[in-house]
């Protein structure tokens, strides 16, 4: 059994994380969000996988390689401009010779979920795909059924909806599907759901009830959310006692990489990852963060329900305060959502500094002590006081 993993979007609004890496490598729980879902998909039992890669391909061929570390052949496909997940399946064609499960290279889902799919490829009762309950439905593809048969997809529709099943994001095809992506008249990208939903109306399309686990990144404050769940199942990962100061205190529902350095008297709270080679200086405050490899929490700084990313430095005595914010993501207002603060890429946050809710700073900004940072502060700015 082939499983084809859609992994070549940029993923624009989790930018600036994603200015220097495509969406899923993005970590969470120390790990890209790919990882997590080839291991799903080596755990049900799947041996080979063609990853379909695109933006900032390079990082995710250098971390998977062969796939000897999943216990599966791993290849690639080169979707070389991101048209959407229909044309991304597209890329597969030359590779699959037979029935085969697609997912999502940024959504965590269960193996059996994936064991459910492939059964189905094999039974040929196809085309099949996955279907979820979900508490805000309107933002992902709703789902109508007739019994175990999908009648209709919609994505993200605007008006009230009378069902909460919506698209997990799994799918069965034989190669047959490859002719009905190309059938598929859309403006805009391509999605998969346009020809799915156009085969619902001409054929029997299946639906695989799934009530597992599925953790989707849609916005960066999801990333505190996944991040939180898939810690549990590996709470107290990578805690080497050597690398604590003196009267640290380490909540159980957190994950320290390798080679991290904590200071004394530093208290790390709960659903918080500390990615490799990062330091917590002495006094510093961290909870419900996700604080990714060479990055630097300086002495006394209280940082929570944030995202700090790559070799960023956090100022002594600075502060992400945390707790509901308003972000705003491209046209849309995002009210209420838990993110205190998000620091790009090789960012300096000068001491004494404060992160207003929902502060989003760019890649490599420079922002000097004591400024109070609210918004978004574009990559490369210089953020003076007064």
């Amino acid at each position: 059994m082939t499983a084809v993993i859609l992994a070549a979007g940029e993923g624009r609004r989790l930018a600036p994380l994603t200015n220097r890496r495509p969406k899923p490598m993005v970590p969470v729980a120390n790990r890209p969000l790919l990882e997590h879902v080839v291991e799903a998909v080596a755990a049900a039992g799947v041996d080979r996988v063609v990853l379909v890669v695109g933006y900032e391909q390079e990082r995710i061929r250098n971390h998977f390689g062969d796939g000897d570390d999943w216990g599966a052949t791993i290849e690639y496909v080169e979707q070389s401009t991101q048209l959407g997940t229909g044309h991304a399946v597209l890329q597969a064609e030359p590779v699959v010779d037979g029935p085969f499960v697609v997912l999502n290279g940024d959504r965590i889902v269960d193996p059996e979920v994936v064991t459910q799919l492939c059964d189905r490829a094999r039974e040929e009762d196809l085309p099949a795909m996955s279907v979820t309950t979900a508490a805000n439905p309107r933002q992902y593809g709703v789902v109508t059924l007739d019994g175990d048969r999908v009648t209709d997809i919609e994505e993200k529709p605007e008006g009230a909806v009378e069902t909460n099943q919506i698209n997990a994001g799994v799918y069965a095809f034989s190669p047959a599907v490859f002719d009905a992506i190309r059938e598929t008249h859309a403006t805009g990208e391509l999605a998969i759901t346009a020809t799915l939903d156009r085969l619902a109306s001409a054929e029997p399309l299946s639906a695989v009830r799934y009530g597992g686990r599925w953790l989707d990144v849609s916005n960066l404050w999801d990333l505190l959310t996944v991040n939180a769940a898939l810690i549990g199942d590996d709470a107290g990962a990578g805690i080497d006692d050597d690398a604590l100061g003196e009267s640290v205190t380490v909540a159980a529902d957190t994950a320290l990489a390798g080679n991290v350095r904590i200071g004394s008297n530093v208290t790390i709270g709960g659903s918080t990852a500390v990615g490799s080679n990062a330091t917590i200086e002495a006094g510093a405050v961290v909870d419900n963060a996700v604080i990714f490899p060479d990055a630097v929490i300086g002495a006394g700084a209280v940082v929570r329900d944030a995202i700090v990313a790559g070799n960023a430095r956090i100022g002594a005595n600075a502060t992400v305060t945390g707790g509901p914010a308003t972000v705003v993501v491209g046209d849309a207002v995002h009210r209420g959502v838990e993110l205190g603060g998000v620091v790009g890429d090789n960012a300096i946050v000068g001491g004494g500094a404060t992160l207003a809710d929902g502060a989003v700073v760019g890649d490599d900004v420079e922002a000097d002590a004591g400024v109070v940072i609210d918004g978004r502060v574009e990559s490369g700015a210089v953020v003076r006081r007064g």
